[in-house]
C-alpha cells in the first residue's frame, strides 16, 4: 500500500486530479458546518421562544428523520442519474435552511431548517462522498476516502465553533454564523457546477427508492465497517450532544464558546489522525479506532464520577482519534471493493448503519439517565459501545479482502 501511494503521487497530472478531489470535499464539509453550527445556540431560541427540552429533542429528530429520507433516495438517484443531479438541489436546499435559521422567527422555522439540512447532509454523505471517488478514479481510492472523511469530520467541528464564537463575539447571535454559513454553501455550490464529475461505469440499482445495501459479496466489509465506524460516531455523538453541557456545568459557565472547543478539539484530532495515519492499511485502521472508542467511553465513565474537566477533555480528544480512523477506514473499505456504479449507495448504507446506532445509543442514554442517574446511564452506554466496537475489531482482525488488509 505504501508503495502504491508512492506511484500515485508520482503519477502525470497527479497534482490537477488531488485538487479536483480536495475541491469537491468542500461542499461535504460546508454542508456539515451548517448540520453543527447550531449546537451552541439553541439555548438563546429556548429562551427567545419558550419551548421545552422535549421540543428542542424534537428539533433534533427531525435532523435525522431528513437525513434517513435522503439516504433512502440519494444514493440511488446519483448512482443512476449522476452526482450533480442530487448535490445541486441538496445545496439549495442547505442555502434555505441556512437562511431560515438566520430569520428564524418560532420554533416551525427550527423544525423546518433542521429537516432541510438533514436532507442535504444525507444526500453529501452518499452522492457527495461518491463524487469525490468519481473524481479521484480507481488509481486514487485512498485520496478519495481521506478527502471525504475529512470533509465530514472539518465540517462537523467547525460548525460548532464557528456557531459558539460569532455568537459570542458579534451582533446578531443567532443571525450572523448562518450569513457566514450562506457564503461557504454558494462557494460550495459554484464548485458543484463547475468540476466535472465522471459518471461511474458498473452495475446499478434498479429500484429508485429502496433501503440502501451492497452486493451479496461486500455485505461482510459492510458489516465490519459499521460495527467500528457506528461506536466512534457514537462517542463524537455525546461530544456534540451531551459533553459541552457537561463542561459547562463542572466548569460553572455558560460561554458558548466552551461548548465549541470541546466539540472542535474531537474532530481536528478526527482529521488530524486521519492525515497522519492515511498510508496505514485499512485493518490497521479499524483496530486503532476500536481501540480508541474502548478507551474513550472508559474515560468518559471515570469523567463523570470523578467530575473532572481534565479526562471530560482525553475523552474528546479520544472520540477524535476513534472517530478519525474509524470513518476513514470503512470508507477506504468499500471505496476499494464496492463497484462504482453501487459506491454511492454503499456509502448510504454505511452512514445509515452508523447513525442509527449512535442515535439509538444517545436516545438510550438520555433515557436510562432520566430513571437511573446519568452515571449510570453513561456506564451502560459505555458497556454497550464498547462492547459493539469490541466485536467489529474481532471481525476486522478476522480478515477483511487482503488488498486492504
Amino acid at each position: 500500500m505504501a508503495a502504491t501511494a508512492v506511484l500515485e503521487a508520482r503519477a502525470p497530472g497527479d497534482h490537477a486530479t488531488r485538487l479536483r478531489v480536495w475541491s469537491a470535499a468542500w461542499p461535504i464539509a460546508a454542508v456539515f458546518v451548517l448540520a453543527n453550527a447550531a449546537t451552541p445556540l439553541y439555548v438563546l431560541w429556548q429562551a427567545e421562544f419558550g419551548f421545552s427540552k422535549s421540543t428542542l429533542t424534537a428539533v433534533f429528530c427531525c435532523y435525522m428523520a431528513g437525513m434517513a429520507l435522503a439516504l433512502l433516495i440519494s444514493g440511488v438517484v446519483s448512482d443512476r442519474l449522476g452526482r450533480k443531479t442530487v448535490l445541486v438541489p441538496a445545496l439549495v436546499l442547505a442555502i434555505a435552511a441556512a437562511l431560515i435559521f438566520a430569520a428564524a422567527p418560532g420554533i416551525i422555522a427550527l423544525f423546518i431548517a433542521r429537516t432541510l439540512t438533514g436532507i442535504a447532509s444525507g444526500a453529501m454523505v452518499s452522492a457527495g462522498v461518491a463524487a469525490v471517488s468519481d473524481i479521484a478514479g480507481r488509481a486514487h481510492t485512498r485520496t478519495a476516502a481521506l478527502a471525504g472523511a475529512v470533509g465530514i469530520a472539518v465540517g462537523t467541528g467547525l460548525g460548532p465553533l464557528l456557531g459558539g464564537v460569532l455568537s459570542e463575539t458579534v451582533p446578531g447571535p443567532t443571525v450572523t454564523v448562518f450569513l457566514v454559513e450562506t457564503v461557504f454553501l454558494l462557494v460550495a455550490l459554484a464548485i458543484v457546477v463547475v468540476v466535472p464529475i465522471p459518471r461511474a461505469d458498473g452495475p446499478r440499482a434498479t429500484a429508485w427508492i429502496r433501503v440502501p445495501r451492497v452486493p451479496q459479496p461486500n455485505r461482510r466489509e459492510l458489516l465490519v465497517a459499521v460495527t467500528v465506524a457506528g461506536p466512534a460516531l457514537t462517542t463524537t455523538a455525546f461530544m456534540l450532544s451531551l459533553a459541552p453541557s457537561l463542561l459547562s456545568e463542572l466548569l460553572g459557565t455558560t460561554n458558548r464558546i466552551v461548548a465549541g472547543v470541546l466539540a472542535c478539539l474531537t474532530f481536528a484530532v478526527a482529521t488530524a489522525s486521519q492525515f497522519a495515519l492515511r498510508g496505514l492499511p485499512v485493518r490497521r485502521l479499524l483496530l486503532i479506532s476500536v481501540v480508541s472508542t474502548v478507551v474513550c467511553v472508559a474515560s468518559l465513565v471515570v469523567a463523570v464520577d470523578t467530575s473532572s474537566v481534565a479526562v471530560l477533555a482525553a475523552a474528546a480528544v479520544l472520540a477524535g482519534a476513534a472517530y478519525g480512523p474509524g470513518m476513514l477506514g470503512g470508507l477506504s473499505l468499500l471505496n476499494v471493493d464496492i463497484p462504482a456504479g453501487r459506491l454511492a449507495e454503499a456509502n448510504a448504507a454505511l452512514n445509515i448503519g452508523a447513525y442509527a446506532f449512535a442515535g439509538l445509543m444517545i436516545l438510550g442514554l438520555g433515557v436510562l439517565s432520566d430513571h437511573l442517574g446519568f452515571a449510570t446511564g453513561v456506564t451502560l452506554f459505555a458497556v454497550v459501545a464498547g462492547a459493539v466496537a469490541l466485536a467489529g475489531g474481532s471481525l476486522a482482525a478476522a480478515g477483511v479482502r487482503t488488498s486492504v488488509s
